[in-house]
């Protein structure tokens, strides 16, 4: 059987996009590794109607609602690689064996590269996080820290102060000019320039010195990369963002490999699962359109 879609990744922007293509009556395949990004999250926020609920749950509703439609299939498994051309595309699985399809979707997410420091990674998504919109509004206007990793936290530890009192650990990680620095202060955001040993209790920060401060919550920018190598050895342009490194698309999705998309997290940024629903959503629809309309 060849699908009319196969979606790599079916986490909320790969189920978004499938959502569009089975109310199409299209046949839908989608694989999923079951790494949600955000698997650590007890609670995910700023998402319209599902503001407060875990986010496993809002993933296995989504998943029981796209399975009432008779044209999806689900495969818990991992592709190992994927090939071919429009409309003739074969991808490869460690378990299931092999699968055609028109057209694929890679909704792999990302991985985050985060500052080595000790203790940081045992608590991201549950007192560690990157997104203040997200997570931001819980720390009920209590003391905040934010972790320098490049450039970009200079914007995070500006931004902050809407949910906190802010302190910004540069970590040896940058270094700011007069500008940043004068911005900060105005901002009421206190600059710790001594290092970080490690992260410990619920989030606090335990400094080179022997110094420990305790804060409601930390944030940090991680560095971004595609999950998996997929799309680079399918021969798809990547490209770099403030952020790191992501899939590159055009304005319907579809990477540099005729009858390739790719959304969500790995071909977008800023990242939140509304966004990615949304990225999904549209990547769906382009997909359909792909199918109805080849030549356009």
């Amino acid at each position: 059987m060849t699908h009319d879609v196969i979606v790599i990744g079916g986490s909320y922007a790969g189920m978004a996009a499938a959502l569009q293509l089975v109310r199409a009556r299209r046949s839908v395949l989608i694989i999923d590794a079951g790494r949600r990004r955000n698997r650590n999250a007890t609670l995910a926020h700023g998402f319209l109607s599902q503001d407060g609920v875990d986010p496993a749950v809002i993933a296995s509703k989504s998943r029981a609602q796209l399975q009432a439609y008779p044209t999806l299939a689900w495969r818990d498994d991992v592709v190992i690689a994927a090939s071919g051309t429009r409309d003739a595309f074969v991808v490869r699985t460690a378990d299931s064996g092999a699968f055609a399809a028109r057209r694929l979707l890679l909704a792999t997410g990302v991985l985050d590269a985060l500052p080595a420091i000790p203790g940081l990674q045992e608590r991201w998504g549950r007192s560690v996080f990157h997104c203040p919109y997200c997570h931001g509004y819980e720390l009920d206007q209590g003391r905040i820290g934010v972790i320098a990793a490049y450039p970009m936290s200079v914007h995070q530890a500006q931004l902050l102060p809407e949910w906190g009192t802010v302190t910004f650990f540069l970590n040896e990680a940058i270094e700011l000019d007069d500008v940043a620095s004068r911005d900060l202060q105005a901002r009421g955001v206190a600059i710790e320039r001594t290092p970080i040993a490690a992260i410990d209790g619920h989030a606090d920060v335990v400094l080179a010195d022997g110094r420990r401060l305790a804060f409601a919550g930390l944030f940090t920018a991680p560095k971004n990369a595609p999950a998996t190598p997929l799309a680079e050895a399918m021969g798809c342009l990547l490209m770099e963002t403030p952020m790191g490194t992501q899939v590159q698309t055009n304005d319907a999705k579809e990477t540099s490999v005729p009858g390739v998309f790719a959304c969500g997290d790995t071909a977008r940024i800023p990242h939140s699962l509304s966004l990615a629903v949304g990225d999904g959503a549209w990547a769906g629809a382009n997909l359909h359109r792909s199918l109805v309309w080849p030549d356009a």
